[in-house]
């Protein structure tokens, strides 16, 4: 209710405030002709959120803010992206570079002397988002998280001017359009100025990603967030090259990298990256690194992906961040495959705005290798994204200790240590009675690449342990029986309880092959467990097959050091008892099941000779992409057998056993056909 003039007053510049950003919004983005500045049109929006923030009571129906929604939400709603966003390789000088080069021309079968065009683009070390348009009107904003599922923070982005709610003209039906929330120096130090800000960020990406995560949109919206696209997910359009799809995103108004440029060489990525390197302090946003992309989009589609990573770009990081401290402890950590790590504990130190009080020296050989012992001055390193390391000693202190020496026994469990040969890790002979090992599984059961728990995380998992709540992974499904005592621990409460029971339960629906990363299998890791997704259809099928060893050694890919560990971990009957338990509980799918029908769907075929066209990496990706199983030797079930130049044995056996042989040229037309 209007109470005085000065309530009138503050009406009055509302209503004007919002009618001004509503037709500059139009102007902008609709008719592609703003009349105004970003700084101007910024301060526009300052104002209004400012206003709203001191006079709640006087904010409108046609506020900017509720175009989408400003509510004050309890926590993020999972979204799932169309198309999976995946994660870049890194590579830190010329000569990783090259390597890169080598495996795109071996995966394409070229000569070593091809070459490709590249897009170079100075790496915003921001926070990645993915947006979603259909019919040229936004549909959602969600973060990476796994890749597969993020959070959607639609209503967060909302205000960033970079972001159209509406594409102009010529859009497609459909597109995941990617890139990155950033904020750029000068804001970050304003942020960091103000007197109303508490809690000081580290560096521009953490006030980003704080700024874009924020539960009360209203801070988000105050926030100076800047978005920057650089990629393309799921698209009804399809582009030829990366300059084709930023030519619509500019037809858009939607930014892309104003550094970038197009290199034909691995000599001109690197001369350009030197020259960005040099220059890194007068850009106006954080980077990183290089990120280095194969233009042609045909040529990207060939090479695909492995692992979370695509074959087609690779990030160039600059050069690593150093700092000397002192080691004032050295301790041991027991991880969940029994391995013994020390870890020293540092002076705290700041390298590139994080802060670095611990860092793992590996193993024992390397204690002794650097020389390196409690009291002494190292010196740390960190690159990007990479976790720290110590790289050298710099002074030994008079007063250091004896040498360090591998524990006999385990510092958690005391069960004697164990060192296999060819290996350098020392471990626990413990293997499912260890504390630390135990405990080790089940923050890998929950954490972000597994069942991804929101509110779930080590310092909870070791609380629980220690109250007794849970010993075992299939316990945290049964932590409802024990609220009265959750939410009488301090720091707990009837909110933070219930966001957790809501994530355990929202966590129930996963993939197979997350599904057996998450059990923590030792030399099982992303890649291995993507392969036996794609072997088997469910979990069953792959517990059965441990009973026979030649359909383990017959899979693709598959060393033989994964194999004895799968043998080992499913034969133990404990092992079994617990995976039966979850499989009741979780609603596990197996996402690798091709439901197109291709000639080759679900095919076990077999590779002999040399290919011409295509590399055998490359046309075993395309039967792979199709459905088809890959077996390393030609057996009963053996459906077909492809063959090259100069083909081998394998052809005699298949004759043998009567499977079908194909030559090159018929697989690469029966792998276009749709049945």
């Amino acid at each position: 209710m209007i109470q005085n003039n000065k309530d009138k007053k503050i009406l009055n510049r509302l209503k004007k405030l919002s009618k001004e950003i509503k037709k500059h919004n139009n102007l902008y983005h609709n008719l592609d002709s703003p009349i105004i500045t970003d700084a101007e049109y910024d301060k526009l929006i300052i104002e209004n959120n400012d206003l709203e923030t001191k006079y709640p009571n006087l904010i409108l129906n046609e506020s900017p803010n509720k175009s989408v929604g400003s509510k004050i939400k309890s926590k993020f709603k999972k979204i799932y992206h169309l198309s999976q966003m995946y994660s870049l390789g890194n590579a830190f000088n010329e000569n990783d570079l090259l390597e890169f080069l080598k495996r795109t021309n071996r995966f394409l079968n070229q000569p070593e002397t091809s070459r490709y065009k590249f897009l170079c683009e100075p790496k915003i070390d921001g926070l990645s988002l993915n947006l979603l348009y259909k019919n040229g009107k936004l549909i959602s904003a969600g973060t990476r998280g796994d890749g597969t599922i993020g959070e959607n923070v639609t209503e967060n982005i909302i205000m960033i001017q970079d972001i159209p709610k509406y594409l102009k003209k010529d859009f497609p039906d459909l597109i995941e359009i990617r890139g990155e929330i950033y904020i750029n120096k000068e804001d970050f130090n304003k942020i960091n100025d103000d007197p109303n800000q508490k809690e000081k960020f580290a560096n521009p990406r953490n006030a980003a990603a704080g700024s874009l995560r924020q539960l009360d949109t209203s801070i988000s919206h105050k926030r100076p967030l800047k978005f920057i696209a650089h990629g393309v997910g799921k698209s009804s359009k399809s582009y030829k090259t990366i300059a084709d799809y930023y030519k619509d995103l500019k037809k858009w108004r939607i930014p892309t990298n104003k550094l970038s440029i197009y290199s034909n060489s691995i000599n001109e990525v690197v001369n350009y990256y030197n020259k960005i390197n040099a220059k890194r302090s007068e850009i106006e946003f954080d980077i990183d690194g290089l990120v280095i992309k194969i233009d042609d989009m045909y040529l990207q589609n060939r090479l695909g992906y492995v692992g979370k990573n695509p074959r087609w770009a690779i990030a160039l990081k600059f050069s690593a961040e150093k700092a000397i401290t002192v080691v004032e402890e050295i301790d041991y950590q027991v991880g969940r495959t029994g391995a013994i790590t020390p870890v020293a504990r540092l002076k705290p130190v700041n390298i590139g705005g994080v802060v670095v009080s611990n860092v793992s020296l590996h193993n024992f050989d390397e204690i002794n290798k650097k020389n390196i012992n409690i009291l002494d001055s190292v010196e740390i390193e960190r690159a990007g994204d990479v976790i720290p390391y110590v790289t050298k000693l710099i002074k030994k202190n008079n007063n250091s200790k004896k040498n360090i020496l591998p524990p006999k026994y385990c510092p958690t469990c005391n069960s004697k240590t164990i060192k296999e040969k060819d290996e350098a890790v020392l471990r626990c002979s413990n293997k499912y009675g260890c504390k630390s090992q135990i405990i080790g599984q089940i923050i890998h059961f929950i954490s972000k690449k597994s069942l991804n728990i929101d509110g779930f995380g080590e310092k909870q998992v070791k609380q629980f342990f220690d109250y007794k709540f849970i010993n075992k992974r299939e316990d945290i499904f049964n932590l409802e029986k024990y609220k009265k005592d959750i939410i009488n621990i301090d720091g707990w409460g009837e909110i933070s309880y219930s966001n957790l029971i809501d994530s355990i339960n929202n966590s129930k629906n996963i993939s197979l092959e997350k599904f057996i990363y998450s059990l923590g299998i030792r030399y099982i890791g992303e890649i291995n467990s993507e392969i036996l997704a794609r072997d088997f259809k469910d979990l069953d099928s792959l517990i059965l097959s441990i009973k026979n060893k030649d359909s383990l050694i017959n899979i693709d890919g598959l060393g033989p050091k994964a194999i004895s560990s799968l043998i080992e971990y499913f034969s133990n009957d404990n092992n079994i008892i617990s995976i039966k338990k979850i499989q009741k509980i979780l609603n596990i799918s197996n996402k690798n099941i091709i439901l197109k029908n291709n000639f080759f769907s679900n095919k076990n075929l077999v590779f002999t000779g040399t290919l011409s066209s295509l590399s055998r990496d490359e046309a075993k990706y395309m039967a792979k992409s199709n459905g088809a199983k890959i077996l390393s030797s030609v057996t009963k079930n053996t459906d077909f057998l492809i063959i090259g130049e100069k083909p081998g044995s394998k052809v005699k056996k298949a004759k043998s056993l009567a499977v079908k042989i194909i030559n090159e040229e018929d697989f690469i037309s029966k792998i276009n056909q749709q049945t």
